[in-house]
């Protein structure tokens, strides 16, 4: 550790402080995944409270520069993978980002969907849909458990492919079936115990769930839902200012 940088009174916060050591700890000698010293120890370094080392370890624990292990200690967390809200694949996206995509098929059947994938892929109490499950990872480490649905009907054969590629691109070059829109929501929850153990991280985890449903030519084609390590992924939305509204204008009434 850097014996160049000490914490003093002043009108900067001593956790604050603290905090600024870490972050070049963090950023210019650990690697991902390597420990930090313990609260002891910086207690003892830079003559600190137990209370500000919490304060300025909690921060970057909250921010996702450094993460806990019950028993072990803090580590440095990894780079998140930043992505931007678009219609393509995961993939292309980590592709185009410069991370080195490979897919994990966990399970491929046909067979009728519950209720609401029927009702987001407008199929009868009677039509089936591939279900396609799978393990997304980004330069080796688990990104993403990925739950899809695909009727059937227009893509026959479809699960004795390769599902580890880009199932966009399959369904473009092999049935001409072209994904141009989507509708998307996200929210957050915690991973449960199988969840956690196929994705690598500790049960109760948070996850950021990105549920899609997906049209070619105005037809359903896609509803997938995709659980994201939130340690690892984050998401870039560009927003816009809705114009006001413009009132036609009209001649006063004579």
């Amino acid at each position: 550790m850097s014996s160049r940088t000490t914490v003093t009174e002043g009108p900067v916060p001593k956790h604050l402080q603290l905090r600024q050591i870490l972050e070049r700890l963090i950023t210019e000698e650990l690697q991902p995944d390597s420990p930090i010293p313990s609260e002891r120890e910086l207690m003892a370094t830079y003559g600190v409270s137990r209370m500000t080392v919490r304060e300025a370890i909690g921060q970057l624990v909250t921010e996702g520069r450094l993460y806990r292990v019950r028993g072990k200690g803090t580590f440095v967390a990894a780079p998140r993978v930043d992505s931007m809200l678009e219609l393509t694949s995961f993939t292309e996206d980590m592709r185009r980002r410069g991370h080195e995509p490979s897919t994990v098929v966990l399970r491929s059947v046909e067979l009728v969907p519950p209720v609401s994938v029927r009702q987001a892929l407008g199929l009868t109490a009677t039509q089936t849909a591939y279900r396609i499950e799978r393990l997304r990872i980004a330069d080796g480490v688990p990104m993403a458990l990925e739950n899809g649905w695909y009727v059937a009907a227009p893509a026959p054969g479809l699960l004795d492919r390769d599902l580890s590629g880009s199932l966009y691109s399959i369904l473009a070059g092999t049935y001409g079936i072209v994904i141009d829109a989507a509708k998307q929501t996200l929210r957050s929850e915690i991973a449960d115990a199988q969840t956690a153990r196929i994705l690598g991280v500790a049960v109760g985890a948070p996850l950021l769930v990105l549920e899609r449903t997906s049209t070619a030519g105005g037809k359903p084609v896609e509803h997938v839902t995709s659980w994201y390590r939130g340690d690892r992924y984050q998401v870039h939305i560009d927003l816009a200012r809705a114009s006001d509204r413009q009132v036609p204008w009209l001649p006063p009434r004579k």
